[in-house]
């Protein structure tokens, strides 16, 4: 999925100016990285909210149009109103093709339904991450990454070294030597089959 983001750049700065955006549908937000300059901008709130209510969104290569010039960036800071439903503030940060970039990547469970360790032995599927961060180039980066779960039994978990990976795509935690638990059905051991005949 691809995501555009049509930007103006922000001449007036200050919190006075950024409020003036904010009451006029905009949200300020600032560009950075990749030796360029920053630059601040502002962007329409609606649009924005409707492309952040996508998880890709925040896991994606966007295409910032910025006052007609199209910059490939990521998604680095948001900020929220506390009580409103209203974006206050983004942080934009350009990418090189060239390039790899980290970024967190959502985890897609797949098949708990059919895991032994779910229908057979009535297990709960526990989740110690929702996402990953990985290290790639921005042509390689998915939109999310897929474990499943079709072999996990009870008292048995998945370790991010064995996440069958896109091509191009490593994990940080790996990089570093940690092999942390992602999901797991926690439980006792099986029973054998002796004593489940007793």
């Amino acid at each position: 999925m691809k995501f555009e983001i049509i930007a103006e750049t922000r001449k007036d700065q200050g919190t006075s100016a950024s409020r003036r955006l904010r009451h006029a549908g905009r949200v300020p937000g600032v560009l950075y990285g990749e030796g360029g300059v920053a630059v601040a901008f502002h962007t329409d709130h609606k649009e924005l909210f409707m492309g952040m209510r996508h998880e890709a969104f925040h896991s994606s290569v966007l295409t910032l149009k910025l006052d007609g010039k199209d910059e490939p960036v990521l998604l680095r800071d948001v900020q929220i109103h506390p009580v409103r439903v209203q974006i206050m503030h983004v942080d934009m940060q350009r990418v090189d093709p060239t390039h790899k970039i980290h970024v967190k990547v959502p985890l897609h469970f797949a098949n708990a339904d059919i895991a032994p360790g779910v229908k057979l032995q009535h297990g709960i599927v526990s989740h110690a991450y929702t996402e990953i961060e990985a290290v790639c180039l921005p042509g390689d980066l998915p939109e999310f990454i897929e474990v499943d779960l079709s072999a996990l039994e009870m008292g048995q978990s998945i370790h991010a070294s064995q996440i069958k990976l896109p091509q191009g795509v490593e994990l940080v935690c790996l990089q570093r030597g940690e092999d942390p638990a992602v999901v797991s059905i926690p439980g006792g051991k099986k029973e054998e089959p002796e004593a489940a005949a007793a």
